[in-house]
């Protein structure tokens, strides 16, 4: 990455778990000139104020991370928030990138973009062959949209783009907010309590039989960063993830063990499970030499360790 070290490179949403890792690894890579703005420094969403940045700053680099994000409660509670704000960054910060000569932009997406009945597991291809899973079609649409932008950019106005698209993601940074929270940190969040509180019955949404994959964010951006060294050169996206799936139900009962909770683990079939699977095809990213090196295990065991740590600390 010598070539790169120097350069201005502007990571958005550095604070939070996706972008707080990739600022990690980018120090460790010996990068000293990263720029970063905070919501209440730089609002994404504001046209104008985007512009006055990227005239002023002049990055060389643009990493879009920064999205607004949440589990299925709040993708269900807020779609049109989830929605606009994610369209507004996404535009806003492309559009600037490109007028002032942002040699290569890293877009950050979702694996919410593929299709509610997807075959599996999920490749490329198969984006826009079907209706989206409800429950978070806001911020899928969103996303989607991100990807086309960057694609047409490319073909109308050259624009250089490397667009990544994830599997579930956890690990340090994670939120444990109730509504906020993805399904790993919330069940970590949910035994742990379980436990602290002698609960004798734990609550989860849906029947547990959909089947989901989990990447460490610090695999993630390992792997981004040695895409973005390489100058990969994507026509449109590649999938990042583990290949391995892992039923909600199987997920919980891991993690409450894990947990040391003893108690019942009570299915609330009234509510959604979502995508019944979401395991994507990462023979693409497999073939360049690339995977994942932390097991879910390892991990799960890393954020009960964090979240007790949090709550160690809000007691003080």
């Amino acid at each position: 990455m010598d070539k790169k070290q120097n350069s201005k490179i502007f990571l958005t949403g550095h604070k939070g778990m996706v972008g707080a890792s990739i600022y990690r690894h980018l120090a460790h890579l010996g990068y000293k000139n990263i720029l970063t703005r905070s919501k209440e420094e730089l609002d994404l969403r504001n046209q104008a104020a985007v512009n006055e940045f990227f005239r002023e700053e002049k990055p060389e680099y643009l990493f879009i991370i920064a999205a607004k994000v949440g589990g299925i409660s709040a993708n269900m509670k807020y779609p049109a928030d989830f929605l606009y704000d994610n369209l507004m960054i996404q535009a806003n910060l492309i559009q600037s990138a490109y007028e002032t000569n942002v040699k290569r932009i890293v877009f950050l997406g979702s694996s919410c973009i593929y299709p509610k009945d997807c075959p599996q597991p999920m490749k490329e291809e198969f984006l826009l062959t079907g209706p989206l899973e409800p429950t978070n079609e806001g911020y899928a649409i969103a996303k989607i949209a991100g990807i086309k932008l960057l694609e047409y950019f490319k073909k109308q106005r050259n624009l250089d783009y490397l667009s990544i698209m994830p599997s579930n993601l956890y690990g340090p940074g994670d939120s444990f907010h109730p509504e906020h929270s993805h399904v790993l940190s919330a069940n970590v969040k949910r035994f742990v309590d379980a436990v602290h509180d002698g609960a004798k019955e734990v609550t989860m949404w849906g029947t547990g039989v959909a089947k989901r994959e989990f990447l460490h964010v610090d695999d993630l951006a390992r792997i981004l960063l040695e895409l973005f060294d390489k100058d990969y050169n994507v026509t449109s996206f590649i999938n990042i993830g583990t290949g391995k799936e892992i039923s909600i139900k199987e997920l919980a009962i891991k993690i409450a063990d894990f947990s040391g909770y003893k108690g019942k683990i009570h299915w609330d079939a009234s509510k959604p499970d979502g995508m019944l699977r979401k395991c994507m095809d990462v023979g693409k990213m497999n073939a360049l030499g690339l995977s994942a090196n932390i097991s879910l295990d390892e991990g799960i065991l890393e954020l009960i360790n964090i979240y007790k740590e949090s709550k160690q600390g809000q007691k003080k």
